[in-house]
């Protein structure tokens, strides 16, 4: 299941989502959405208070809500009940609360926003591009990580072609892009930088961005002139296209005499919050605390 988790703000307060590309449809924390709704201090009480009810009642409800893991305010990964819009519009019904027509709306124009990047792809990238911005990335790094999803999309097209079609394949393929042009496999690439469930790719430098990025280019490339079936033969492309970006490395390593494998990650070279530039007018200062 590919999940993307992010933050949208209702009512100034924060909800948790999760978009997951296989059932093309978003999930929230209900605790979130209960907060939101009720502003109780001790929403986790309230959520289970609730549940005991609707359990009681028999709700169907209940019996669809899932568990995925998401971001606590301490950082870390814990199971969370999550519910899809659908759930969630049922759940509200079972709140008294003067906020749950305006919630109705907003969950209505998230769904509306995800339409629209579908059908506009532009509209996702110009999106990415302001949350790289509000998190404190530069300009040369975000025009790189956007010109690398580029090419990403463009390998993975290329290996959907081929055949290669389980999750866990893509994943290898990945492990033998890295391992072929940086040593490392996607976890050990990982634990070099301190990182966890945290993309890897958003917390690359730039050189490390376009060696990456050379090599699934260079994948891309070979591919479409091997023209491979199935996994065997991706897995023999996926390694010679890590290996020209390989040599690439190697050359630049030996000019500047180290490594360009970083343990940085992107807490070490994004600007903080309070060095970003301000905005000029309040619509750009929008823009940047847009969600």
């Amino acid at each position: 299941m590919a999940q993307e988790e992010i933050i949208k703000l209702f009512d100034a307060k924060q909800i948790r989502v999760v978009w997951d590309d296989e059932k093309e449809k978003y999930f929230f924390s209900v605790v979130d959405v209960i907060q939101a709704l009720t502003d109780s201090a001790i929403p986790r009480r309230y959520w289970s208070d609730l549940k005991r009810k609707l359990s009681a009642e028999g709700s169907e409800v209940y019996e669809k809500i899932v568990q995925l893991k998401l971001t606590a305010p301490d950082g870390k990964q814990r199971l969370t009940d999550v519910a899809d819009t659908e759930q969630v519009l049922r759940l509200i019904q079972s709140i008294p609360s003067k906020k749950a027509e305006p919630l109705k709306l907003w969950l209505a124009q998230v769904g509306q926003e995800r339409l629209n990047q579908l059908q506009d792809p532009e509209r996702s990238i110009e999106q990415a591009i302001k949350d790289y911005r509000r998190l404190g990335y530069s300009e040369t790094w975000i025009n790189q990580r956007i010109k690398t999803i580029e090419i990403r999309k463009g390998l993975t097209d290329e290996w959907k072609r081929s055949g290669v079609e389980m999750e866990q394949e893509y994943a290898s393929l990945t492990d033998i892009m890295y391992r072929a042009w940086s040593g490392l496999n996607t976890r050990e690439y990982k634990k070099l930088k301190g990182l966890r469930k945290e993309s890897l790719r958003d917390n690359m430098t730039n050189v490390e961005l376009m060696l990456n990025g050379l090599a699934e280019a260079a994948a891309t490339e070979i591919s479409q002139e091997r023209n491979p079936q199935g996994y065997i033969e991706t897995a023999s492309v996926a390694q010679e296209g890590g290996e020209v970006a390989d040599a690439a490395r190697q050359n630049l390593e030996q000019r500047i005499g180290r490594s360009v494998i970083s343990s940085k990650r992107a807490a070490h070279f994004i600007n903080p919050p309070d060095e970003l530039p301000l905005p000029k007018e309040k619509d750009e200062l929008d823009e940047l605390t847009d969600l």
